[in-house]
């Protein structure tokens, strides 16, 4: 099974429509749920559509950029196995050892250090700001990302598969897991309560996520994880907060009211007015505390 799994994955790469097709498949059973489940009732400028119409927007350029490091990728795995570099050359790890490595690796380096790092950055800030600046946060928020934060986000992956010295099948397998990842943690669905805590001790659930994108500090920046929960946990950055407290958007950084505005979306993080803004508003710790309690 275990070999099957490998060859399938190993050149998935060289099939771009049915990475494709896994993408869009997710993605469409996601909106359908979204329509039967949601968490939350969105209030979208015109219509779920065109609001998606943005997304989708970003996200064929994020799609785009990341098919030119997808050949960076296929490089730097080639060079870790020829040079014996990376934890799984260095300990001779088996497929599934190799599998595991790289997901944790890759988990840590493309999902939570990148995260923080650019809640924590100033300048890759005003480039985040664009993905967190959506009042609608569904499924097609997943990949609304700046072409910039696109190329940082993909550097620090590169760092990723060299530190873990993963091969390709190994890589393909994560990338397919964040893309599906990506869409579950961002899509409007509600889950049974005991279910989405029980998942948020392994892996990122929607709630959990959902924390992320409120507008005040500290919740915005809590909960980086992409895939695994466990960094959060163990790094002590995840937070909690009912679904019917959040609120999306940050108004600080750019009008709600125009959250859809592609052009201007793209244009804002080199304004000289970002420079300025100091970051978003901070709840207090004796508020915090009450709301814990509560």
């Amino acid at each position: 099974m275990l070999e099957n799994l490998q060859n399938y994955f190993q050149t998935l790469g060289q099939r771009p429509l049915e990475r494709l097709l896994l993408l869009v498949s997710g993605m469409l059973l996601l909106w359908l749920l979204e329509g039967g489940i949601p968490l939350l009732t969105l209030r979208y400028k015109k219509n779920k559509l065109r609001h998606a119409t943005v997304n989708f927007s970003f996200t064929i350029i994020h799609l785009i950029i990341h098919t030119g490091f997808a050949v960076l990728i296929i490089l730097l795995s080639d060079w870790t196995r020829l040079q014996h570099f990376g934890i799984i050359q260095w300990v001779g790890a088996s497929t599934l050892g190799s599998i595991i490595i790289t997901l944790l690796v890759l988990d840590f380096f493309g999902g939570w250090l990148v995260h923080i790092t650019e809640h924590k950055v100033k300048w890759m800030w005003r480039f985040h700001v664009v993905h967190h600046a959506d009042n609608n946060v569904d499924v097609t928020t997943g990949l609304r990302h700046h072409p910039v934060e696109s190329v940082f986000r993909g550097l620090f992956f590169l760092a990723g598969v060299i530190v873990a010295g993963a091969p390709m099948y190994a890589v393909m397998i994560f990338q397919t897991l964040l893309v599906l990842a990506t869409q579950f943690t961002h899509a409007n669905i509600s889950l049974p309560k005991w279910l989405d805590n029980a998942l948020s001790f392994v892996l990122v659930s929607p709630n959990m996520h959902k924390v992320h994108h409120h507008y005040k500090q500290p919740y915005t920046d809590s909960n980086y994880g992409a895939v695994l929960a466990i960094w959060d946990r163990l790094l002590g950055t995840f937070m909690r907060l009912a679904p019917n407290q959040i609120k999306y958007g940050l108004d600080r950084y750019y009008p709600n009211d125009k959250d859809e505005d592609f052009g201007a979306l793209l244009k804002r993080p080199f304004s000289s007015q970002m420079f300025s803004i100091e970051k978003h508003p901070v709840i207090s710790k004796q508020t915090l505390e009450a709301k814990s309690l509560s």
